[in-house]
């Protein structure tokens, strides 16, 4: 039996053209593409952003990943989604779209994993891209560190103490999905004078992208989910007058 491939593919954090030459040749090639179907009957985020270089005779798989915390769960979605593509994978390649870079608190993780599990023989390669740490930094026209600095990012999961530490010896620091935190954060940057050193950039290199600087104009915010924060904790550096 042929051994196909499943390949995760990075397509970047919103602008289409923010995919590789790579990730676009192998993204046409697969005879399926799979990707998170979205919330009801809404496309998903990966979805969206692929749209337009999809070919007409490719099969596209939508797969369900619950946004839930409860593992039981989440195995469950895990398992089903690793079978479904499991079937396409005796047809032919399958490429997974996912959002940002698929090595970085990516969904296509888990399910790679799980694929594993089931079939220990299946063939899996990756494509790196664009991740949205990365893609902030390019849209707010600074360096994401420059020199010696050091680099924390922390996802969605922690708690203000965390971020606290962090900035103990971080010199630039991102906050992943920072909309569930964000006044307990605003309170700690203001403590710790940072907020004009702060900026929020919510849904980073799509049409309707907002950027908030000088964050002390912004101590309430309502966020969506896909909201970072980034932190310049290295106030010997200028920024202003870098690009």
């Amino acid at each position: 039996m042929d051994l196909y491939t499943l390949y995760g593919i990075s397509v970047g954090t919103g602008d289409p053209e923010l995919i590789t030459l790579k990730g676009l040749r192998l993204l046409q090639q697969a005879r399926v593409v799979a990707f998170p179907a979205g919330k009801g009957a809404r496309p998903g985020v990966a979805q969206t952003i692929i749209s337009d270089w999809l070919k007409p005779e490719q099969k596209t798989l939508k797969l369900n990943f619950p946004y839930v915390c409860e593992e039981a769960i989440l195995q469950q979605a895990w398992h089903t989604a690793a079978r479904q593509v499991w079937q396409c994978l005796q047809h032919g390649d399958v490429a997974f779209a996912c959002l940002g870079d698929v090595s970085l608190y990516s969904t296509f993780t888990y399910l790679a994993q799980t694929l594993r599990q089931l079939a220990p023989e299946t063939q899996i390669k990756t494509v790196p891209g664009v991740c949205s740490p990365v893609a902030i930094a390019s849209e707010l026209n600074i360096p994401l560190t420059v020199n010696h600095q050091r680099l924390a990012i922390l996802p969605a999961i922690y708690s203000v103490a965390e971020f606290e530490t962090v900035l103990t010896w971080a010199n630039v620091v991102v906050l992943l999905k920072v909309n569930s935190v964000y006044p307990q954060v605003w309170q700690l940057l203001k403590a710790k004078n940072l907020l004009e050193h702060s900026w929020v950039v919510e849904k980073a290199t799509f049409p309707d992208q907002k950027i908030y600087a000088n964050l002390a104009r912004f101590p309430q915010l309502k966020l969506s989910y896909f909201a970072l924060l980034l932190v310049a904790n290295d106030k010997n550096t200028d920024y202003s007058s870098v690009y």
